[in-house]
């Protein structure tokens, strides 16, 4: 299969040194939605004013001995109006941010999609794919959180602290003393809850990713764990995930059940009642501006209810955009080159003192040496753990040598652009991987615009075309994931097909014929030498029919090259060579 880098770059820059500052990089591109949004917040909150000012005076008027029905009638007519602009201006706030919200987690998850795939295989083969999963679906979904109902209710709630100021300075300047000093405590507790809930909300997604990577690991493995019949063993691993899971969560619930605003609402709704009932009782203010005044204390508890729930689905956001960025700003230990050589590969080959060892260990390849010439075909042969596939993925850069070169028609693999170099590399290993798709589209994966014509050619030649016409619907039945209802040997006939159809400059073949039944074995043998015409073909295979035919075979032992000939050549001179082929 041929691999290319994905390295085209997301849509615009995003600041990627902290959370908040590559949030709000996303949101800057929602300016004009997130403005019409704030502007509903802020006519939400100051037609919120209305009411309680048309409160004091109905009151005034109905105390007033000579009601005036006009009057009443006039404040009713203000309210309703002002309530009803107010639910449009906070249909505005709402589907604003929920418009903004969508738009920015379909940006962040594309931009995280192109930073998975641009990622080396190094990179992929230490990751969790099940905590990846929960990254890429559960983290992303926390950042449209964040927005909405996040920074909606808490931007669309803060104006309500600030409306008892407004109208307590109307009444009397002394009436802004308990509103001013619950909006500061108000704001100092905020600070100490967030503080305490950061490290709380990054153990609930931190424990939300461990479990969905078990999860996604007992799934991948079931067959492995019904066949050692250790269900019980892994369901009580499991469990032991979801009580972690569950235990965060809790310390959660338990930090917002303590949130300290409630009480010092309770405290400002109190002692601004006593304050006001003492001004008037002194003469300062009327008994109707008593009125006025407590109704727009009370809106003071909309900021602190939704406070709750809105600051800690904030800090969830963060602690996802944490997790998120964590992949995201990892290196890529491979360079694209970007800049680099991008021409038709010829498939001259040169090993050059090529050793290679994974994370600093004890070397997988040492000192490797050898020429391949454009066209000739290559059997690596060795012991199990010899190092044969590592050799392979040397070659289309999966990883890099950590000592010496490995060149391709005289350039040094890094001096090459990636993506063309891998675009000319066709690897089929024996592990195949098949998407739940079509099998046309499985075929022409690396050539989508591949006609049926073409692809019906590259499955004849590669002996698959017989059992896909027998397939309910041909070329277009679509196959299980990892194509789970082939067999092994069709699997491994769709992938050469696949190969086929790319046309590779280098061909590998990483023991992809283990599966062929014997009877098929000389068709396929007959499908890779017709394909092997005209490309470099390197075959990692313990089949004696293939490594007979070979121009050269290099014999590993140990990461070491044991020998190194054509097969009559090493059957009179090396012993590692007859030793392995007395064992085949």
């Amino acid at each position: 299969m041929s691999i290319s880098e994905f390295s085209v770059p997301f849509r615009y820059k995003t600041k990627r040194n902290a959370p908040l500052a590559w949030i709000a990089s996303h949101a800057w591109r929602q300016g004009l939605v997130l403005l019409i949004a704030a502007i509903g917040a802020i006519g939400n909150a100051l037609l919120a004013s209305v009411a309680p000012v048309q409160f004091g005076q109905i009151f005034a008027n109905l105390t007033s001995g000579t009601p005036a029905l006009a009057a009443i009638a006039r404040s009713a007519m203000i309210i309703g109006i002002s309530q009803a602009a107010r639910g449009l201006l906070q249909f505005l706030r709402n589907f604003g941010f929920e418009l903004s919200a969508q738009r920015i987690e379909r940006n962040v998850r594309e931009e995280f999609y192109i930073s998975l795939l641009g990622k080396s295989m190094t990179f992929h083969a230490l990751q969790s794919v099940g905590d990846l999963m929960a990254r890429a679906t559960n983290d992303i979904r926390e950042i449209n959180f964040f927005f909405s109902p996040g920074v909606n209710m808490v931007f669309g709630s803060l104006n309500f602290l600030f409306v008892p100021l407004f109208i307590g300075w109307g009444l009397n300047p002394q009436l802004i003393l308990v509103p001013l000093l619950f909006i500061i405590a108000y704001f100092i507790a905020i600070l100490f809850y967030l503080r305490k809930l950061k490290p709380i909300t990054d153990s609930v997604r931190g424990d939300f990713g461990r479990m969905n990577s078990r999860l996604t690991e007992d799934m991948d493995g079931v067959e492995t764990v019904k066949a050692a019949a250790r269900e019980d063993s892994e369901i009580s691993l499991f469990e032991q995930n979801i009580q972690a899971y569950r235990d965060s969560t809790v310390r959660q619930g338990d930090t917002e059940a303590r949130f300290v605003p409630l009480l010092l609402l309770a405290m400002a709704m109190g002692f601004g009642l006593l304050h006001s009932l003492l001004l008037f009782q002194a003469g300062v203010i009327q008994l109707a501006d008593v009125i006025t005044y407590f109704s727009a204390l009370a809106l003071l508890g909309f900021p602190t209810n939704t406070s709750i729930f809105s600051y800690s689905q904030m800090s969830l956001g963060v602690a996802s955009a944490r997790r998120l960025l964590a992949i995201m700003n990892t290196e890529n230990i491979l360079d694209e080159n970007a800049q680099g050589h991008s021409g038709r590969i010829h498939g001259d080959l040169v090993f050059d003192d090529v050793s290679f060892s994974y994370g600093g260990d004890s070397p997988v390849l040492e000192g490797l040496n050898f020429t391949v010439k454009a066209g000739q075909t290559v059997a690596i042969v060795g012991q199990t753990g010899s190092g044969k596939t590592t050799l392979a993925q040397l070659i289309n850069r999966t990883y890099d040598p950590t000592a010496g070169s490995v060149r391709i028609d005289g350039l040094d693999l890094r001096d090459w652009k990636l993506d063309s170099l891998r675009s000319q590399i066709s690897i089929i290993e024996q592990d195949i991987f098949l998407f739940s798709k079509t099998v046309r589209e499985n075929i022409a994966f690396g050539r989508p615009g591949a006609t049926l014509d073409d692809v019906i050619v590259a499955a004849k030649k590669a002996q698959a075309h017989n059992f896909i016409t027998t397939m309910p619907e041909g070329y277009e039945t679509v196959i299980g994931e990892r194509g789970v209802t082939l067999s092994g040997g069709q699997r491994q006939r769709l992938a050469l097909a696949r190969s086929f159809l790319t046309d590779p400059r280098i061909l590998i073949l990483d023991d992809s014929t283990s599966a062929i039944d014997s009877q098929t074995e000389d068709e396929i043998q007959k499908a890779i030498q017709t394909a092997s015409q005209g490309r470099t073909t390197f075959i990692i295979t313990h089949r004696l029919s293939q490594i007979r035919w070979a121009d050269l075979i290099v014999v590993l032992r140990q990461g070491k090259i044991a020998a190194i000939g054509t097969h009559r050549e090493l059957m009179q001179s090396s012993d590692a060579y007859r030793n392995i082929f007395t064992e085949l």
